[in-house]
C-alpha cells in the first residue's frame, strides 16, 4: 500500500511538471481578450497608488474593477517589468502559474480526504478540463478567483480535519486564503454556509455523543483559535482591494452593485436563439456544465458527489468508519461544488460569457471525481479490473486532451464529444467570445503582406475594420497598423467568427479556423466599398 501511494504521488508531480512544462512552451500563444488592455492598466495604477504612497488615487475609481481586487494585475504588472517578455505575454505567463497553482491544491485536497488516488485522479480530471485549463492562461478575473477559492477550500477543510484546535500553521492558511479570496471578488462570501454546514454538522453530532454543553464549548474553542485568521485576512484583503477597507461598508456596496446587472443589456447565442443576457434561462449553468466539462470528469463527478453527500448525512453510511471531520470536510466539498449553480438557478442573474463565471465551480468538482475514482478502486477486485479501470480513466481524459490539442490556444471554447464538439456549438452557443483569434489572424494578416511585400500607401497606416474587441486587434496588430469602426476607411476587415459579425463578400486574406469552425477572418477591402461589418452589436 505505501509503495502505491508513493507511486501516486509521484505520478501526480509529474502531471504537474508536464502542464508546467507545456504552459511554458505554449503561454506566448495565447491572444488578448477583451478585458485583458483595461485589466492591464488597472494593474499600473494600482501599482501607482502604492508607489505614489496613495497620492495617485486613480486606481480608486478606474472604470467598475476598482470594484474587484487587483492581485492578479499587480503581480502581473510587476513581473512584466522584470521578465524579459512584453507585458501581455507575462500576464498569460503568470496566469498559467496561477492555475498550476490551483493544481496543486486541487490535488492536496482530494488527497486528504480520499488518499494518493483520489489526489491523482483528481489532478487529472482539472488539469485535462478545457475550461479550467483555457482560462487560466487569458482570464485575470475569473480563473485566478476559482485558485484562491480551492485554497481556501483546502484551508477549511484542514480547519475542520483538526477540530476543535486548528494548529497555527493551519489558522495562518485560512487567513491567507481568506484573505486572496476575498481580495479577488466579493463572491467568496459563497464559501461561508459551506462551511456553515460543515460546523454545524459536527456540533450536531457533539450533542448527540457527548453533551451540549461540551459541544459548545468546544464550537467555541474552534473559534477562539481561528479568530487571529480574521485580521491576516483584512490586510491581505486590503493589500489587493485597496477600495475595499476605504469604507468598512465598500465590500457590501461592491456586493449590491453586482446583485442587479451593471452594463446595458446585451444578447448572446444560447440553444440557436439570441438571448438578453439577463433572461437566461434557468437551466443556462447546468446545461453548459454537460455540454463542455469531459464526460469523464462529469460521470465521476456526479458520483463523487452523492456518495460524498451519503458519506456525510447517511447515518448507515457515515459510521462506517468515516470520522466525523472527514464526513464535514466532504459536506463542505460538495456544497462548494453544488451550491453556485443552485443559486444561480433560483436566483436568475444576468449570465452570459459561457461558463468564465463558474469557473471555480470545477476544481471542487474535480475533487468529487477523484474521490469516486479512488473509490471505485478500492472495490475493484483482481488486477483486471484494475486494468479495466485505468484504462477507462486514461481513455477518459485523452478524449479531451485531444481536444485542447486541437484547439489550441482556443482550449476554452470546447464543447465534449458528446454534444458533437465546436462543430455543434458554432451555430447554438458563444465560442470564442473573448476574442482570442485576432492573435493568430492578425499574424496571418502580416505574414501574407510580408510574403508578397505590399506596403501601406505613402504617408500612412494600413487601416483595418474591426468587429469585436479593438484594443485586442490593435495590440496584436501592432504599429503597422490602425484600427477603426468606419468600414469605408479601411483597407482590410477583422472579424471574429461570431453570430455578430457579418460573412462578408471580400476576398479573404486569412482565416483562423478549427475543426471546421471559423473563429477569425481578415477580409481585403481595398479597390471596393466597405461593407457593413455588425450583424446585431455585442452590447
Amino acid at each position: 500500500m505505501r509503495s502505491e501511494s508513493l507511486f501516486a504521488d509521484r505520478l501526480a508531480l509529474v502531471v504537474l511538471a508536464v502542464v508546467a512544462i507545456v504552459a511554458g512552451i505554449s503561454f506566448r500563444d495565447y491572444g488578448l481578450g477583451w478585458d485583458d488592455y483595461t485589466h492591464s492598466q488597472y494593474g499600473n495604477l494600482l501599482l501607482k497608488l502604492y508607489g505614489s504612497g496613495f497620492a495617485d488615487r486613480r486606481a480608486l475609481s478606474f472604470v467598475n474593477l476598482y470594484m474587484y481586487g487587483g492581485g492578479f494585475d499587480m503581480a502581473a504588472a510587476l513581473a512584466a517589468k522584470v521578465l524579459p517578455f512584453g507585458l501581455f505575454e507575462t500576464r498569460r505567463l503568470i496566469g498559467a502559474a496561477i492555475g498550476i497553482a490551483g493544481l496543486f491544491a486541487t490535488w492536496r485536497l482530494a488527497r486528504r480526504l480520499g488518499g494518493p488516488i483520489a489526489g491523482l485522479c483528481a489532478l487529472a480530471l482539472l488539469a485535462t478540463c478545457p475550461l479550467y485549463y483555457g482560462h487560466m492562461f487569458m482570464n485575470a478575473k475569473d480563473a485566478p478567483f476559482a485558485v484562491a477559492m480551492i485554497v481556501l477550500l483546502l484551508a477549511m477543510v484542514r480547519a475542520i480535519d483538526e477540530y476543535p484546535r486548528p494548529s497555527p500553521r493551519t489558522m495562518v492558511l485560512v487567513g491567507v486564503a481568506l484573505g486572496v479570496a476575498f481580495g479577488s471578488r466579493i463572491l467568496a462570501v459563497v464559501a461561508a454556509p459551506c462551511l456553515a454546514a460543515g460546523l454545524t454538522l459536527i456540533v450536531a453530532e457533539d450533542i448527540q455523543m457527548l453533551s451540549p454543553r461540551e459541544a459548545r464549548a468546544r464550537l467555541g474553542k474552534f473559534v477562539w483559535t481561528l479568530l487571529p485568521a480574521l485580521p491576516i485576512a483584512y490586510l491581505i484583503m486590503g493589500l489587493l482591494w485597496p477600495w475595499s477597507i476605504l469604507s468598512p461598508l465598500n465590500p457590501l456596496s461592491a456586493a449590491k452593485y453586482f446583485d442587479t446587472f451593471f452594463e446595458k443589456p446585451w444578447k448572446e447565442l444560447y440553444q440557436g436563439m439570441l438571448v438578453s443576457v439577463p433572461d437566461m434561462p434557468a437551466s443556462y449553468v447546468p446545461q453548459l456544465f454537460v455540454l463542455t466539462l469531459p464526460e469523464i470528469m462529469l460521470a465521476l463527478g456526479l458520483m463523487g458527489g452523492i456518495g460524498a453527500l451519503a458519506a456525510s448525512l447517511y447515518r448507515g453510511i457515515a459510521r462506517r468508519d468515516i470520522a466525523l471531520s472527514k464526513r464535514a470536510g466532504l459536506l463542505i466539498v460538495t456544497l462548494s461544488a453544488i451550491l453556485p449553480i443552485a443559486i444561480a438557478m433560483v436566483t436568475r442573474p444576468a449570465l452570459y460569457n459561457g461558463l468564465r463565471h463558474f469557473i471555480f465551480f470545477a476544481p471542487p468538482f474535480a475533487v468529487l471525481g477523484g474521490l469516486a475514482a479512488a473509490w471505485l478502486v478500492t472495490r475493484a477486485r483482481g488486477k483486471a479490473a484494475l486494468g479495466a479501470l485505468a484504462v477507462v480513466f486514461i481513455g477518459g481524459v485523452t478524449l479531451p486532451v485531444i481536444d485542447m490539442v486541437r484547439l489550441h490556444p482556443y482550449q476554452y471554447t470546447a464543447f465534449n464529444w458528446a454534444s458533437g464538439g465546436v462543430r455543434m456549438a458554432q451555430h447554438n452557443y458563444m465560442l470564442d467570445y473573448w476574442g482570442l483569434a485576432f492573435k493568430q489572424a492578425a499574424n496571418e494578416l502580416r505574414s501574407r503582406l510580408e510574403a508578397a511585400a505590399e506596403k501601406p500607401p505613402q504617408g500612412r497606416r494600413w487601416v483595418v475594420a474591426i468587429c469585436g474587441p479593438q484594443s485586442s486587434a490593435r495590440e496584436a496588430l501592432g504599429l503597422q497598423f490602425e484600427t477603426t469602426f468606419d468600414e469605408k476607411k479601411a483597407d482590410f476587415a477583422m472579424a471574429l467568427g461570431t453570430y455578430y459579425c457579418q460573412y462578408l463578400q471580400a476576398p479573404i486574406m486569412a482565416t483562423v479556423e478549427r475543426e471546421g469552425v471559423i473563429y477569425a477572418r481578415v477580409y481585403d477591402f481595398r479597390g471596393r466599398a466597405g461593407e457593413k461589418l455588425l450583424t446585431e452589436p455585442p452590447n
